[in-house]
């Protein structure tokens, strides 16, 4: 095996290794919210203070979401998300942010500017844990492509530096 080969199978496993930490990061993070009993009306209060945050401060949030990638296999992803408004309106909460991806399995690490952001829409919504004694949850999904959902975006993990790529 020569170098070149040797390198590209580092840069494998490292890539597949992220991928693991991100996967039980995630499964972490949905069980603890499950448990604080957090609903969708409190996470949209968090979704609007990352707004406001944003505006003046033009903070992005450190988010990971699961994408499913064909019939049996969903991945955690992660990115750096910019709330830009939170929409209230007949019993439905609606975030509109821009996401920049920064690991995916496939692409690996993905430096700032390298993708094109996206606007995104998000929906938080209430949903009954049937697995968890029948306790009530939420969950933020992502309505405009049904390939991810499951966000979390970490309000203690922000970054002020990504507006220009933005």
């Amino acid at each position: 095996m020569d170098a070149t080969d040797l390198l590209n199978e580092y840069r494998n496993w490292q890539r597949f290794s992220r991928q693991e930490s991100l996967d039980r990061e995630h499964r972490g993070a949905v069980r603890k919210l499950a448990q604080s009993g957090a609903m969708a009306s409190r996470m949209a209060e968090s979704y609007r203070s990352m707004a406001s945050r944003g505006a003046s401060e033009s903070a992005c949030y450190r988010t990971l979401f699961k994408r499913r990638m064909d019939e049996d296999t969903d991945l955690t992803c992660e990115g750096w998300l910019f709330v830009r408004r939170v929409l209230s309106e007949g019993g439905t909460t609606r975030v509109r942010a821009t996401l920049l991806e920064s690991f995916t399995l496939p692409s690996g690490t993905i430096a700032p500017g390298t993708l094109e952001p996206q606007g995104i829409t998000l929906e938080i919504y209430d949903e009954l844990l049937v697995s968890q004694n029948m306790q009530v949850g939420c969950r933020v999904d992502r309505r405009d492509d049904e390939n991810d959902t499951r966000f979390l975006t970490f309000v203690d993990s922000v970054r002020g530096d990504l507006k220009a790529y933005l």
